[in-house]
C-alpha cells in the first residue's frame, strides 16, 4: 500500500487506528477453543466487527509463531481475510544484517504479503536496508518506546547531549523515505512524540500505548500530527478483549467505534476531512 493510498483510507474511514491482532489463547472466549483454528476463528470475528472503523490492523508475531506450522497458517490465514483496504503490519521486530535480513523481509512481504514489518535498528544500515528494497512495502523502524526498559537505551546522550534515540532517527531518515519508512513512537511519552516529530515530520507514525496502557488520543494527535495525518494509533487489548463473553465481537465493535469516532472529530478538528 502507497502512502496515498493509506491517507485516503483515513480520509473514507475518519480513522486512523490500528486493530492490534495479539491474540493469546488464554483470553479468547472459550468456545473457540473447540475449533479447528481458534486463532483464526477468533481474529476473523474481531476483524468483521472491526473493519469499519479502522484502516490498519497488526498481528504480534509471536502470538503465533509459538504454535509452529499451525501458528503459521492461522497467521497467513488472518493476513488473507483482511480486506485490501486495510494496512497490514507485521509486528515481528526483527533486525539482522545482509541476506538474513533479505530472507526475514520475503518472509512477510512475499508469504504473507504484508504491507509492513517493525524491524529493530540496533545493528544499523545493513540490517534495515535489504527491507526498503520491496516497492510499496513499509519499514516501521523502533524510534522510542514506551516500555519501562526504554530509559536503559534510548534516552542515553552522548558527550554533545544527543540522546541515542535522536541519532537513530537522523541516521536512519537517510535510509530510506516518507513513503517506505515509519516509526515506532510510544503514546505513553506525549512530550517524546513531539521531539519525534521535530527531527522526522514527514514520516508516519505507528503509536502504541493508547487505551490499556493509558496513553492519550488528544496528546498523540497533539504532538504527532502533520499535513497527511501521519499516525496510525495502535489499539490492541482495549479492542480484541473487551468482552470474554459470547458479546465479545458486539464489545469489540463497539469500542473500536468509540476510538474512530473520537479520531473523526480530531480530523475535523484539524481540518483534514
Amino acid at each position: 500500500m502507497t502512502k496515498q493510498e493509506l491517507v485516503a483510507q483515513i480520509k473514507s474511514k475518519k480513522s486512523f487506528l490500528c486493530v492490534g491482532l495479539d491474540t493469546d489463547m488464554t483470553k479468547i472466549p472459550a468456545h473457540f477453543l473447540e475449533m479447528e483454528d481458534p486463532l483464526f476463528a477468533f481474529n476473523k470475528a474481531i476483524i468483521d466487527a472491526t473493519k469499519d472503523f479502522c484502516v490498519a490492523y497488526k498481528p504480534n508475531i509471536a502470538f503465533y509463531e509459538c504454535y509452529g506450522p499451525k501458528g503459521w497458517e492461522s497467521l497467513r490465514k488472518t493476513i488473507d481475510y483482511i480486506p485490501k483496504n486495510c494496512f497490514t503490519i507485521a509486528d515481528a521486530k526483527r533486525g539482522d544484517i545482509g541476506n538474513t535480513s533479505l530472507y526475514y523481509a520475503k518472509t512477510f512481504y512475499e508469504y504473507l504479503n504484508f504491507d509492513s514489518v517493525t524491524v529493530a535498528p540496533y545493528m544499523g544500515e545493513d540490517s534495515v536496508t535489504p527491507f526498503l528494497d520491496f516497492k510499496n512495502k513499509w519499514v516501521i523502524l523502533l524510534a522510542l518506546t514506551s516500555n519501562k526498559g526504554a530509559l536503559d537505551f534510548q534516552m542515553t546522550e552522548d558527550r554533545n547531549g544527543e540522546r541515542l534515540f535522536e541519532k537513530v532517527l537522523k541516521k536512519s531518515s537517510l535510509w530510506g523515505t516518507s513513503d517506505n519508512l515509519m516509526y515506532v513512537v510510544g503514546a505513553t511519552r506525549a512530550e517524546g512524540i513531539g521531539e519525534v516529530r521535530k527531527l522526522v515530520p514527514d514520516h508516519f507514525f505507528l503509536v502504541p500505548g493508547v487505551g490499556a496502557q493509558g496513553g492519550s488520543l488528544e496528546d498523540v494527535a497533539k504532538y504527532g500530527w502533520n499535513k497527511d495525518c501521519g499516525l496510525l494509533v495502535n489499539s490492541s487489548r482495549g479492542i480484541i478483549y473487551a468482552s470474554q463473553g459470547l458479546d465479545f465481537a458486539e464489545k469489540a465493535a463497539h469500542e473500536a467505534q468509540k476510538i474512530q469516532q473520537d479520531m473523526a472529530s480530531i480530523l475535523e478538528e484539524k481540518g483534514f476531512l
